[in-house]
């Protein structure tokens, strides 16, 4: 039996190999043949950026470097087909690769090479004109910061905002609720159901003015430092003009980078980024945490919240109805935590004038853009909004709750307060019994000092 077909190709390190129908080249099947460690490969947001990367470069050579019109025009063409993803089964390189990420900017090179020949009709060719006035040092750190960014403005801000108003709605709906607070998980001083849920706003709130605070240093793109730093081989304009390009066609305030050497050299932003992103992470693990606990039961948990029912919990429990999607939001949290964790030791290896751990930068930091964008969604369209209050269960709960008795603490003093709470709990009575017996104030004073609702105070939603 014949194996599959096959054409060969050159490079500088001779001839091998690569799938007929393939529009990669030689370079791209290197690194496929040598790193067979994940199956992992960069995600579609990534490329999308080197793609757009690659069509300003070649409008900005064909302006400013006296690249041929013709195959500056090819060029830009194949590259936004690239960025559309319209051949992403074209980029079979591991994200476990050379550190510089070379090997996914030649396959970028090649494939786009390829298809340029195509469409213009003359040869062209992956390094001197693709990669023309560029080299993976700088297009790959610009390719971090592009999709980051895209990312953050077009997925994961708008996905909070959306959470952020979807509990503006539920604290207008449901906020006057009072409940039973709790401390250490025991019970405390009451509250309202909408001052419990404008904490969960202001982290939100807090996360979306984290990630817009990285942006201007996301912004600084690398294009133009070339190998080191220096700029070399990229001509006067041809920065500037690419990144402008970059901005007009993304609506982002893209600039080039004030310093070519710290932006090849260092992941700093990156790392920033994903430090936000991870304080995200644990936000929306606290809200779905406390929303499990509020839905914990029916009959043996808390009890407070219905969440809605979206699939049979247990294969061998009927009628079982778990938590899922907080679940699914708590276990995308650990994962933005890991891979901020994998981004910070990444970002220390800049060695000299290149870090070389891109490709793990970019796949967890995308990684966890994408994640997150899609747990706030998710958190906020199927479990805040759909979920129901328990009413009779959060009155019957708040009228036996003993700490009440702190609201008495400038008329009868802490120790009383504490033996009528020690009585309440061991007799299972309600409060205001016990504190009518053990004190001088009347049931008139009682029933206005122990009001829950006006011990929730001023503090509102």
């Amino acid at each position: 039996m014949s194996g599959p077909k096959v054409r060969m190709e050159r490079d500088s390190m001779g001839t091998l190999e690569v799938p007929e129908a393939a529009l990669w080249g030689a370079q791209t099947q290197r690194a496929v043949n040598n790193f067979h460690l994940s199956g992992l490969t960069l995600p579609r947001s990534f490329l999308r950026a080197l793609g757009l990367i690659k069509w300003a470069a070649a409008h900005a050579n064909g302006e400013v470097a006296g690249l041929d019109a013709a195959i500056a025009a090819a060029i830009g063409r194949a590259s936004l087909e690239v960025a559309a993803g319209r051949h992403d089964g074209e980029f079979p390189v591991d994200v476990f690769q050379t550190g510089s990420g070379t090997s996914t900017n030649m396959n970028a090179n090649e494939v786009i090479a390829t298809l340029a020949t195509r469409y213009c009709g003359q040869a062209v060719h992956p390094n001197d004109h693709v990669n023309m006035s560029q080299s993976s040092n700088d297009v790959i750190p610009t390719a971090i910061h592009l999709a980051a960014a895209l990312g953050v403005a077009e997925h994961l801000v708008p996905a909070l905002e959306d959470l952020r108003d979807t509990l503006d709605e539920r604290i207008a709906a449901v906020g006057n609720v009072v409940k039973t607070g709790r401390t250490h998980l025991m019970d405390a001083v009451p509250l309202t159901l909408g001052q419990e849920m404008s904490g969960w706003r202001q982290q939100i709130a807090n996360g979306i003015e984290r990630l817009l605070a990285c942006e201007p240093r996301l912004h600084r793109l690398a294009l133009g430092g070339t190998a080191v730093g220096t700029g070399l081989n990229a001509p006067p304009g041809f920065a500037g003009r690419a990144v402008q390009l970059l901005g007009e066609r993304t609506g982002l305030a893209f600039v080039t980078s004030p310093n070519y050497f710290e932006s090849l050299a260092a992941q700093d932003a990156a790392v920033e980024l994903s430090g936000q992103l991870k304080v995200l992470g644990v936000s929306l693990m606290k809200i779905a945490n406390d929303l499990r606990w509020m839905n914990s039961g029916p009959l043996a948990g808390l009890g407070e919240i219905t969440l809605t029912a979206l699939q049979p919990g247990s294969s061998i429990m009927p009628g079982k109805v778990n938590p899922v999607i907080p679940e699914a939001v708590a276990m995308i949290a650990a994962q933005v935590i890991g891979n901020d964790a994998t981004v910070t030791i990444a970002g220390q290896s800049g060695n000299f004038q290149l870090n070389v751990m891109l490709p793990v930068i970019a796949y967890n930091l995308l990684q966890s853009i994408e994640l997150l964008g899609n747990a706030a969604q998710l958190l906020g369209d199927t479990a805040i909004a759909g979920f129901t209050v328990n009413q009779g269960r959060l009155a019957t709960v708040l009228e036996r709750n003993p700490i009440l008795v702190t609201a008495l603490n400038r008329l009868i003093g802490y120790e009383q307060g504490t033996a009528i709470v020690k009585r309440a709990y061991r007799e299972g009575r309600p409060i205001k019994e016990v504190a009518a017996e053990m004190t001088q104030l009347s049931r008139e004073e009682l029933e206005r000092l122990l009001d829950p609702a006006a011990l929730t105070g001023s503090q509102g939603h």
